[in-house]
């Protein structure tokens, strides 16, 4: 169990160090391809310390790696951007990197930079999902007092992360909810029916899944509290699980925490309603309020 920016250079140092041993090289045999000590391959592979993004693009090169998606997905995870429009539009977060936790930030570029994300969540709507509404109403509860440019800043960060479900390639999302998330009335009645109809419209795209655990069913969500898995194309390995705290989270990336998880989530939305029901269940709410 590691804090988030652990987890991405030791995820990062793992695949790297993959790479260098299909190529049969040995971790001097490298260093000295790059030009290096051979203590900093081993920094960078056991994620003992960063990595610039142009020393990953070295390693890659002299290990023949030339897949475009393969190298794009290694250089976000050492906080690179590529070049392109799509990891422009990802990359949006790193203008916040002076006023946000380092925590929330290391979560926001998990996120740009995933595949899929499978989320269970217990209390509130998930953020990918929210209204500017139902956003203020969230961030206002979490903080003590806060300043109001402070929530204005946070909403914006909460809306600007909404854009990986946008694009050519957008992030498959599958949610398990429980049904306390659509009662709770999160910012008053007005607030609540228009989050209510934006996951209704939100649900009809291909690529958003939602799943409503009914109260009926609620025994089940004794499995586990409210959390996130990440998977990225291409490398399984990568996947982590994070569970949020009040005041920080949790990174998992130990091979049976992510089938134990894995397994809790499949669990739960074998129990849920199917994708369509929920849509309508979420829609019977609406109208009764």
């Amino acid at each position: 169990m590691r804090n988030g920016p652990a987890v991405r250079r030791r995820k990062l140092g793992a695949e790297l160090r993959r790479q260098r041993e299909l190529t049969g090289l040995t971790s001097l045999e490298a260093a000295r391809a790059v030009g290096w000590h051979q203590s900093k391959v081993s920094r960078i592979e056991t994620g003992s310390s960063g990595v610039k993004p142009a020393d990953v693009a070295l390693l890659l090169d002299a290990y023949g790696v030339s897949d475009p998606e393969l190298r794009a997905l290694l250089g976000a995870l050492c906080g690179a951007g590529s070049a392109d429009a799509e990891g422009a539009r990802r990359g949006w977060w790193y203008a916040y990197r002076d006023r946000l936790p380092p925590a929330y930030l290391d979560f926001i570029s998990l996120e740009s930079e995933a595949s899929r994300l499978r989320t269970l969540e217990t209390t509130v709507v998930p953020g990918l999902l929210q209204t500017p509404a139902y956003a203020r109403a969230v961030t206002r509860a979490a903080l003590h007092d806060p300043p109001p440019e402070q929530v204005e800043e946070l909403v914006r960060v909460r809306l600007a992360r909404q854009s990986v479900l946008e694009g050519d390639r957008p992030l498959e999302l599958c949610a398990v909810l429980d049904e306390a998330v659509l009662r709770h009335e999160v910012g008053g009645p007005e607030v609540m029916a228009g989050q209510l109809r934006h996951l209704m419209k939100t649900g009809s795209q291909g690529h958003v899944r939602l799943h409503v655990l009914p109260f009926s069913q609620s025994g089940h969500i004794g499995i586990t509290g409210p959390f996130v898995i990440f998977s990225f194309p291409r490398i399984a390995d990568l996947d982590v699980v994070v569970l949020d705290h009040l005041t920080s989270s949790l990174y998992l990336e130990r091979k049976e925490d992510l089938r134990a998880y894995g397994a809790a989530f499949a669990t739960l939305r074998a129990h849920a309603l199917s994708h369509e029901n929920s849509l309508d269940f979420i829609a019977g709410i609406n109208d009764g309020a």
